[in-house]
């Protein structure tokens, strides 16, 4: 697991070094991991501080800001944060893996990138190949942990051999989004980022319990608690409300109770949260890859369900539905046998195209046939 991570997302997690079997001992072998160091604080270590936010603007940015302190400061420097820990969720996930305990003491400010890391894949599952997924069974930490406590369906049967579970894991991963799983984790750290009362861990036994009777409702929560709320609580919703609550909003979407309801970690870093740059300017390809994460996460569910009731009602035109006429005609309708010469000009120029695909596809077949060929050859022994 945490050589895969190192080769597919490195930046992301801890800087993985090597793990080996020590046998000297008298209890038996035991293994170790070995990562580099990385730094000595951890998101609930610096949470913990009565300074939080602004020790982590002065890690970041590595000198004291000479500002005046407030909430428009501290949300854009709890924005930076999310947007990390978010980047790096975002990394693990298009890898096929789930966390599963996503909290403050598994994300780690490294002070050689001077950003947040993800450590401690004990938990993780690779469901791409089905490393450490067992069905029916779940390792979590209940402070953090979604109400569904499973990441993929109890019906989901143990993963097959390892080329079958690759072919079959993105078809699994739609149909039941584990990522979601740690989105909602992430979702709770926002929280208490927001709101100072919930960083202990009975501040956030209680809110849990409270979200719970309003049936994973943070709004129904909201509503409940705001009348009567403290001077820290109104503070965070404050905070959150800034540029029309749009930080109040990417939150709800992540706190839900239905998996398939919450957002993704793409979409969330597409959120209009995240149009402000934060503490640090972002680099040139950070913000190539948050455009093409906007422009992928168009809602087309809409028009979608607008399709599906067109065509399953039967009913008038003024129903907005076919009629039984018009749908014979559709079935009726002949292909244009005669066609044009733009049509045919079209048709050529996409034969075309698909021909230089093939034959590029079959040039990069041949190349990587090749560069196999060479790399094993290194290990079969030459005749003298």
């Amino acid at each position: 697991m945490n050589e895969r991570v190192r080769r597919a997302c490195a930046s992301s997690c801890a800087d993985f070094v090597y793990g080996f079997l020590e046998t000297s001992s008298k209890k038996g072998g035991e293994y170790w991991l070995v990562w580099r160091f990385e730094g000595e604080s951890t998101l609930a270590d610096l949470m913990q501080s009565k300074e939080f936010p602004y020790n982590v603007e002065t890690m970041i940015l590595g000198e004291v800001q000479d500002l005046p302190k407030g909430i428009e400061r501290e949300n854009r420097i709890i924005q930076t944060i999310m947007r990390q820990i978010l980047f790096c969720l975002d990394s693990l996930h298009s890898t096929g893996i789930v966390h599963r305990d996503i909290k403050p003491q598994n994300i780690i400010f490294s002070e050689g990138s001077r950003t947040f890391k993800i450590i401690d894949l004990g938990a993780a599952a690779d469901l791409r190949v089905g490393i450490n997924y067992i069905p029916k069974e779940f390792l979590l930490d209940p402070r953090y942990a979604a109400p569904e406590q499973y990441i993929m369906s109890t019906q989901t049967p143990s993963a097959p051999s390892a080329p079958v579970a690759t072919a079959l894991s993105p078809v699994l991963w739609q149909m039941n989004l584990p990522d979601r799983f740690d989105i909602y984790s992430t979702g709770l750290i926002f929280l208490q980022m927001a709101f100072p009362s919930l960083r202990t861990d009975s501040g956030l036994i209680q809110f849990n319990r409270q979200l719970k009777r309003c049936d994973y409702d943070l709004v129904a929560w909201r509503r409940t608690l705001e009348p009567r709320a403290s001077p820290d609580l109104r503070r965070g919703f404050k905070l959150l409300d800034l540029d029309g609550g749009i930080g109040w909003e990417l939150l709800t979407s992540m706190v839900r109770y239905k998996p398939r309801r919450r957002t993704g970690a793409k979409a969330a870093l597409a959120h209009p949260y995240f149009d402000r740059e934060g503490l640090l300017v972002l680099s040139f390809m950070q913000k190539l890859r948050l455009q093409l994460f906007r422009a992928t996460q168009q809602d087309y569910g809409e028009a979608a369900r607008w399709v599906i009731r067109l065509m399953a009602k039967s009913g008038t035109e003024q129903d907005g539905g076919f009629t039984e006429a018009q749908l014979q005609e559709l079935r009726e309708m002949a292909p244009n046998q005669k066609a044009t010469a733009p049509r045919n000009a079209l048709a050529s120029a996409l034969r075309l195209q698909r021909k230089i695909i093939r034959t590029l596809g079959e040039s990069m077949d041949e190349l990587n046939q090749r560069r196999k060929s060479l790399w094993w050859s290194r290990w079969i022994p030459r005749e003298e």
